[in-house]
């Protein structure tokens, strides 16, 4: 992607790009700290602050700071209230909760990935150029993660899996089996709408094809069955809405090298084989993961139906779970691998983000949060079909809606933890982005700077829609 905006070579042209684009530096930090591996043997990142959660709170103090000088996207009414509206039910949901001291974490970490940084997002990504630039940074960390996980297959160094250490989990360890397929699937869906898009370069979507069909494989090798269902999802919808054409070439290529790769070299036949079948194994014989899975299911709604509106509180699933769930529930999932020795690691919330949200903060917490975001993809689809002023910009419709699809798919099988949580409020962010454009926005190339922007940053940003 050429950042630069005028027509002066090297090293003006540079510090030109660097003095506007400075502020999305903590948002592309945010993304690519995800590149760097966990210490070995940490299976308990996920509640510790990571590299990626310092970097995202930089983002949010940068906002503030440019939002104090009038530097920032003007939000609409609509955008505040959906953005803003979820902190409405965090609060209760701790208020409420039998130790609110002990449901504080839980708030700053709702908070953090459902407010504070998606509301950053929309205020300083100003215009389509800079929207690319952060989809480049999730394809970029996207492609890194999926080396690491196709090598950790093929030198059975990847996490434990059917009794091999076969799985590729990249590096976010046996502890986080998740991680590397969500930063791969966010990766392929937003190549797959790069070479679905109309109007971009042919060269651009040639390379995005190729990036979608690389990171095919270790989206597979991940043996995430909730990841693949999300991406299916995603992926449907976007050549939907790319056009029948088009969504056929890329359909019959994903397919090809779904055949070649499985069928022909044989990649994890066996094990993608067991792993597809036990998808609709639900009932007549499920695995134990499944088994608890609904159990916890089970639980979340029990412990909803005891304290409908405001749930048991944030943080208070695991407390409650034992009060609420049947004998089959075992007694954690068991991890090793990937430079991890043998941990069994506790079952502390649903796998459904729903279900979660339901049990700790009731039917006011779930309209807020799910609310939002159902009015997102309604606003984003409608203005990705409505085209008019945005039409230039279709590209950023179809990797914003692809990516809060794949989101909202996958809320259905996990919910927030991990390193890789930061990066769920970089993607509603840019859902909102799209959907609920800023009355700052001007010209048929969407946002282009804030109400107080120079002249000259103005004159910058009038070329700037391409890639």
């Amino acid at each position: 992607m050429s950042l630069a905006l005028s027509g002066n070579p090297g090293r003006p042209a540079l510090a030109g790009a660097l003095r506007r684009h400075w502020p999305l530096l903590p948002l592309a930090a945010a993304v690519l700290l995800l590149l760097a591996p966990l210490p070995a043997g940490d299976a308990t990142a996920s509640g510790k602050v990571g590299p990626a959660d310092a970097a995202s709170l930089l983002l949010v103090f940068v906002c503030a700071v440019q939002a104090l000088r009038g530097r920032v996207r003007t939000l609409s009414p609509p955008a505040a209230l959906v953005l803003g509206l979820p902190a409405v039910g965090l609060a209760v949901a701790t208020a409420g909760a039998g130790d609110p001291y002990a449901a504080l974490p839980g708030f700053v970490r709702y908070l953090q990935v459902f407010v504070l940084v998606p509301a950053a997002v929309v205020l300083l990504v100003r215009d389509a150029r800079e929207f690319r630039i952060t989809a480049g940074c999730l394809v970029v960390l996207a492609l890194f993660q999926g080396a690491v996980g196709v090598v950790q297959y093929a030198t059975h160094t990847g996490a434990s899996y059917q009794g091999e250490d076969v799985r590729a989990v990249g590096t976010f360890g046996p502890g986080d089996v998740m991680g590397m397929a969500t930063v791969v699937a966010y990766g392929l869906v937003v190549a797959t709408a790069v070479a679905l898009a109309p109007g971009l370069p042919a060269r651009v979507r040639r390379i995005a094809g190729g990036c979608a069909l690389v990171l095919v494989v270790p989206l597979v090798l991940s043996f995430s069955r909730g990841a693949w269902i999300a991406t299916l999802g995603a992926a449907v919808l976007v050549m939907a809405l790319a056009g029948i054409r088009r969504a056929l070439k890329v359909l019959v290529a994903l397919t090809a090298a779904g055949v070649v790769l499985v069928g022909g070299f044989g990649i994890g036949s066996d094990m993608v084989a067991e792993r597809l079948t036990s998808i609709t194994r639900v009932s007549s014989a499920p695995d134990q993961s499944v088994t608890d899975r609904y159990t916890m299911w089970a639980a979340a709604e029990s412990m909803w139906r005891e304290r409908p509106a405001a749930g048991v509180g944030l943080k208070g699933f695991p407390a409650h779970r034992d009060g609420h769930s049947s004998l089959a529930l075992s007694s954690g999932s068991d991890t090793a691998g990937a430079g991890q020795a043998y941990l069994r690691q506790p079952l502390l919330s649903p796998h459904n983000m729903y279900l979660l949200v339901l049990s700790e903060q009731g039917l006011i917490g779930l309209a807020a949060l799910a609310g939002g975001w159902a009015a997102l993809l309604v606003a984003g689809v409608r203005r990705y079909a409505s085209g008019g002023s945005a039409r230039r910009i279709r590209d950023c419709g179809l990797i914003a809606t692809g990516l809060l699809v794949w989101q909202l798919t996958d809320f259905l099988y996990a919910d927030i933890g991990g390193p890789s949580t930061v990066l769920t409020g970089v993607v509603i962010g840019l859902a909102a982005w799209w959907a609920l454009p800023s009355p700052d926005d001007t010209g048929p190339a969407g946002p282009v700077a804030g109400p107080v922007a120079g002249p000259a940053t103005r004159r910058a940003a009038a070329g700037a829609d391409g890639l």
